[in-house]
């Protein structure tokens, strides 16, 4: 297991739609791994595989809930089958976007339905911020990044607060 580097928005494979993961093998456990690896090295709360360069369908996450309880998993092929509740416009921040957040409306419940890493069908229901963490991720597999969501001033105001870690790999000038 290690660490890989995070890719920063401009890099190509963050606006590429994901495929979907057919062999549940031991590549796709040690992605997995390497996944966790990075989003805590980075101190994130989810990570989807195309911010570390792999297009596949593929995401984890460490997040809280409205409530306080930690939901630690991963998702492979994920599908956003419910979200309901009053929007959220909370703060969001994405790790290949590293440094500022933006106000986002985002639904209060959401459930995802895919697989773990053996092929085994899983359904998650998450609240509050890790409803956001849920949709999030599954955005970042159809290559939607959140500041896609904002509009041209305020895109291109986050774009301007971007700071580059030890973590993060940019491999276009930042703006």
């Amino acid at each position: 297991m290690s660490a890989r580097k995070i890719r920063v928005v401009g890099d190509p494979v963050l606006h590429t739609p994901t495929t979907l993961v057919t062999s549940f093998d031991a590549e796709l456990a040690a992605l997995i791994d390497d996944m966790f690896d990075s989003m805590y090295a980075a101190e994130g709360v989810g990570l989807a595989a195309t911010q570390v360069g792999v297009g596949l369908s593929v995401f984890v996450y460490d997040c809280p809930d409205d409530a306080g309880n930690k939901h630690v998993g991963h998702m492979v092929n994920p599908t956003i089958i419910e979200a309901s509740g009053p929007l959220d416009d909370g703060d969001e921040g994405c790790l290949s976007v590293p440094g500022p957040f933006h106000k986002l409306a985002r639904p209060s419940i959401v459930t995802v339905a895919g697989f773990d890493k053996s092929g085994t069908p899983q359904q998650i229901t998450g609240t509050g911020f890790f409803a956001r963490c849920l949709v999030h991720e599954t955005e970042h597999l159809s290559g939607t990044l959140y500041i896609d969501h904002l509009t041209r001033g305020r895109r291109r105001k986050v774009l301007k607060q971007i700071e580059l870690y030890d973590w993060s790999e940019s491999i276009t000038p930042l703006p």
